[in-house]
């Protein structure tokens, strides 16, 4: 009942007559289905009926006159024996009125998408929609979480210290924006677009302070540090232009990592050495050519200097780098395709005709796959179609065949060999490249795609995929995350709780990864790690596509009033994106052990600054802020200030049950021992949006239908300081703390 869609209710006499009566025959219409003896979307004799709606809910005086009406109206038809009572609520009360009932229940395990309107109206083309606002979220994210952390870590000195005035809550401000339903999802106008990125990156340049500041008090040393944004284009100028320099690298997981850095240089032989001042194998490579273009004259550097940085849990290290007068010249590329890389861990062959990947072994379970990789666009709908007029758009995936394009059969390839990295860098179109990376002790293979800017003289919107072909028997099943946690099942053109009729075979079949997804038979498991959301399906056996990036020329009539064609000032010709995937292939039973972290290391990944010249004497090269590393199967998910002496601590469980023998087990952690920098000297539990104490909570025990078993209740902690976590749960508690 919009006061936009309809006019509001009028009070007259006359309109008692005819408008009101027009108005409730529809409302009672409304109810007719709900409240009749076969209904089924209801159990009992509540019905909830929301009220707003996008581009409606603005006036609210206009709203609640009109529903003030509405209610008296209606419950006035109660003197002609209506059974329907009209009233304001919550959906608190609502849910009360259901636990009332003492009825049981179902248990959903499944989720709603893929969402549709009409037949051919899927909304799944936002999955992947702006991608190059989509990374930079999630780098947002991750930049975040380090700002949070180093102003608990670093203490008041943080928020005004050495450098300035430093906050955290800009950049959170400008985070909570970008998760609006048409933020992230790439669903606004293009100023808008820029607008939320504008607030990201003035946020960080708050929170930049911030963790010098705080760097700066953990380690002694007032040096000025310089954040280099750009690493990923390869463009750096400390690094570019500096003899010697050092390289602190901040490690936001409570668990050691192993990191690959590429730094941007010019000189061909350097020394890198760690902080117990081990030297560390280093090796420099030629910048390559879609890194060069892609880089539009930001930067200059000829080589890229290559090395594994090793971090402690939740702090510190440092590298120091020097430029060596002699050494040995830089790695050279070689213009041919390799059999194959190969480390300790994972062996990767090519197809000597085609340039393309043909299979993917892990060596450590013995076991091999065939696998090719290719790249695809889908040409996207401009509605001039017999079965529907709808265009592809911002939200909606429409491709005007089920058989998309391939955009060469062939790569022109190059390789680097190299002690610390082994590429296959691939060279598909002038629009499209890749290369294919492989680290020394990496389980992952790397895929570091390139795309755009697609062309669209032949005044064709383009949807381009990559698809992952293998000789897994996937029997129409794949699996894909929700929101980084759970990991639901996938079949082509089903639905767990209704049945399909299938009318859009490609949209129809695309859900979101947010993190990861993954195909498997009893034997293997192939893994595919994402570094921003996408939309992704298994269209065929054996097969996993992700689509990469969008052009249209159309807009899909859903309230962005305008086509998703993106360019900018670099880029006038169109947006180019570059991105990875991280290929992973084990044992079924066995996969989340190695899924799990890696998607976790790529989500919150290590903040690299850089200082100029020698180190100051006396400078702390290395911090852990843990006494101890958290078991492997916890996550400290948040850690921020709360108030001056209190802190926010949230800790989740990351596996799901049954898929580790090792990790999908309850888990103690000792929160008084949890800290080597922080004195714990009280604790609190709250629910998860920390607006409330866990023991004000009151939730409603449900029962569930026949066969059907709820998740069992939780046991007690063995102690107040002792606090134990199943799989995937998450608690939240306020600390109280004093800097040690």
């Amino acid at each position: 009942m919009s006061p936009v869609t309809f006019r509001p209710l009028k009070g007259s006499r006359h309109v008692e007559d005819v408008h009101v009566k027009w108005k409730l025959r529809g409302f009672f219409g409304l109810l007719e289905h709900p409240l009749s003896e076969d209904a089924t979307v209801y159990k009992t004799n509540h019905i909830i009926m929301t009220m707003g709606s996008d581009f409606q809910y603005e006036n609210a005086n206009l709203w609640y006159k009109n529903l003030d009406k509405l209610i008296r109206y209606v419950n006035a038809r109660q003197t002609d024996r209506s059974k329907v009572n009209v009233l304001y609520s919550t959906p608190s009360c609502y849910l009360q009125e259901l636990h009332r009932a003492n009825l049981t229940w179902a248990l959903k395990t499944d989720d709603f998408f893929p969402y549709a309107d009409d037949a051919h109206d899927f909304w799944t083309g936002y999955f992947t929609s702006r991608p190059a606002l989509k990374r930079y979220e999630r780098i947002s994210n991750s930049n975040l979480q380090t700002c949070n952390q180093l102003e608990v870590l670093g203490g008041p000195i943080s928020r005004k210290g050495p450098f300035g005035a430093g906050d955290s809550h800009t950049l959170k401000k400008a985070m909570a924006v970008a998760q609006h339903h048409d933020a992230v999802s790439g669903t606004e106008k293009q100023h808008v677009a820029d607008d939320y990125a504008r607030r990201l990156a003035n946020g960080w340049q708050h929170c930049q302070v911030l963790v010098s500041n705080s760097l700066s008090a953990l380690s002694g040393s007032s040096a000025q540090r310089i954040y280099c944004d750009n690493l990923n284009i390869s463009v750096c100028p400390l690094t570019e232009a500096s003899k010697k320099f050092s390289v602190n690298v901040y490690n936001p997981l409570a668990r050691p990592v192993t990191w690959p850095v590429r730094l941007p240089v010019n000189g061909t032989a350097y020394d890198v050495s760690d902080a117990n001042g081990k030297s560390v194998d280093c090796q420099v490579v030629p910048v390559s050519l879609a890194t060069r273009e892609v880089r539009s004259g930001r930067g200059f550097s000829l080589y890229e200097l290559v090395f594994q940085v090793e971090a402690p849990a939740l702090g510190f290290t440092t590298y120091s780098v020097s430029l060596l007068q002699t050494g040995p010249p830089a790695t050279a590329t070689q213009h041919r395709t390799p059999t194959a890389i190969q480390n300790k861990f994972l062996r990767a062959t090519f197809d000597p005709d085609t340039g393309l990947l043909s299979s993917l072994s892990n060596l450590e379970t013995k076991q091999t796959i065939k696998l090719s990789q290719n790249f695809y666009w889908y040409n996207a709908s401009d509605g001039n179609n017999s079965e529907s007029i709808q265009m592809s758009g911002a939200y909606i995936f429409r491709p005007n065949s089920s058989t998309p394009f391939i955009i060469s059969k062939t790569a022109k390839t190059e390789s680097v060999q190299s002690s610390v990295v082994q590429e296959v860098r691939q060279v598909f179109s002038p629009w499209v490249s890749q290369v294919v990376r492989l680290y020394s002790d990496s389980r992952a293979l790397e895929l570091e795609w390139t795309v755009g800017p697609l062309p669209i003289d032949d005044d064709l919107g383009k949807e381009v995929i990559t698809r992952l072909d293998t000789s897994i028997d996937t029997s129409e099943y794949f699996y894909t995350d929700s929101n980084g946690r759970e990991m639901l099942q996938r079949k082509k053109d089903f639905r767990p709780t209704w049945n399909l009729r299938q009318s859009e075979p490609i949209a129809g079949n695309y859900y979101p990864i947010n993190s990861r997804a993954f195909i498997k038979d009893d034997v293997d498991q192939l893994t595919v790690v994402t570094d921003r959301s996408q939309g992704g399906g298994s269209i065929h056996n054996g097969s996993l596509e992700i689509m990469l990036h969008r052009r249209l020329l159309y807009d899909d009539v859903r309230g962005v009033a305008e086509p998703l064609n993106e360019s900018s000032s670099v880029f006038p010709a169109g947006l180019v994106v570059r991105g990875r995937l991280l290929l992973s292939l084990e044992r079924p039973r066995s996969a989340a052990d190695t899924h799990r972290p890696l998607a976790q290391g790529v989500v919150l990944q290590p903040l690299l600054s850089f200082t100029e010249g020698e180190l100051q004497p006396n400078t702390r090269l290395e911090f852990s802020a843990l006494q101890a590393s958290l078991p492997p199967p916890l996550h400290l998910l948040t850690l921020s200030q709360w108030d001056r002496d209190s802190v926010l601590l949230r800790l989740e469980h990351q596996y799901q049950r049954g898929e580790s023998a090792a990790h999908s087990l309850p888990v103690t952690v000792n929160l008084k021992k949890l800290f080597s920098s922080l004195e714990i000297v009280g604790v609190s539990e709250m629910n998860l949006s920390a607006n409330q104490w866990r023991e004000e909570m009151k939730r409603f025990d449900w029962t569930p239908q026949t066969g059907e078993k709820p998740l069992p209740k939780r046991s007690g902690d063995p102690s107040v300081w002792e606090v134990t976590l199943r799989p995937m749960e998450i608690r939240t508690f306020l600390l109280r703390v004093n800097l040690r």
